[in-house]
């Protein structure tokens, strides 16, 4: 009768290690596609919030500086010829422009901080779906103001008229919330030539400060560059170095490195107010 014979301790402890390898090799491979996993999933999710908003933006930018007194149904309570003046020549909205709150309008973000962009148009309704009391159908002049609290981007309505302290108040401007995990809100202005022969083309670009004095010398915004820095939601990322970001005219900003980030920027031109200037020569 042969004796039963097992493992040696060499043998054991030989197994022992080689299980180990093989486990730390298989959690190295699953910790590796959860990273992984978890990154393809922030990407996916800023890059779709920043298409989103960029086709928003764009859509309600078009318009701004619009005022189309041949085909659209206005409210003439108010002369709209004169209406018609202001927001050609006023298609984006800086501190003093409206007389019942004169601190409303674009401004340039201190270092480190947002924009502000207010811009005029007419229209239906505004960038919250008001029609401030209007009939139905009935355009007026819209002022919508964008700008970033708490990381959301923002959009509030308001009735120009109202602003311009021409017509009573009869429904409250709201706010409503566009896009949120906004790290940053950034605009510049194009603006055209000064002279007779001016063709509409932006010329230069500048900041909201710098407007006022631009529209005194006939200068007016006919583009806006706007761009957003998009996070992703917070821990799905863990970067070993904090990114830096600078976005248009900006200093570079160091940030959280558990965010995934991208900056999204667009130029575009405001046909409305490109053809106003060339109208106007």
């Amino acid at each position: 009768m042969t004796a039963a014979r097992g493992f040696s301790l060499v043998e054991l402890m030989i197994t022992l290690v080689l299980g180990l390898v093989i486990s730390g090799a298989v959690i190295q491979v699953l910790v590796s596609s959860s990273v992984t996993n978890k990154l393809n999933q922030a990407v996916s999710q800023v890059q779709e919030a920043g298409r989103f908003i960029t086709r928003r933006l764009t859509n309600e930018f078009y318009d701004v500086g619009r005022y189309d007194l041949i085909t659209s149904e206005i409210d003439d309570s108010i002369d709209p010829v004169i209406e018609a003046a202001y927001v050609q020549n006023h298609p984006i909205a800086v501190v003093g422009d409206f007389a019942s709150d004169a601190a409303l309008g674009s401004t340039e973000g201190a270092a480190g901080t947002n924009d502000r962009l207010m811009v005029s148009k007419l229209a239906q309704q505004d960038c919250t779906g008001s029609t401030h009391g209007y009939n139905n159908g009935e355009a007026f002049h819209v002022v919508n103001l964008y700008f970033v609290s708490a990381q959301e981007l923002r959009c509030t309505g308001f009735d120009g008229r109202v602003l311009r302290g021409l017509k009573t108040q009869v429904v409250s401007p709201s706010t409503i919330v566009l896009l949120d995990n906004v790290a940053a809100f950034h605009v510049q202005y194009g603006v055209s030539e000064a002279t007779q022969e001016a063709t509409g083309q932006a010329v230069r670009y500048v900041t909201a400060e710098q407007i006022e004095a631009l529209r005194d010398n006939q200068q007016q915004v006919v583009s806006l560059r706007w761009a957003l820095l998009i996070q992703s939601y917070q821990n799905q990322v863990q970067q070993s170095v904090s990114p830096q970001f600078a976005v248009l005219n900006e200093s570079a900003v160091t940030l959280n490195a558990d965010h995934y980030y991208q900056v999204f920027t667009k130029t575009l031109a405001l046909r409305n107010m490109k053809n106003f200037v060339r109208s106007s020569r």
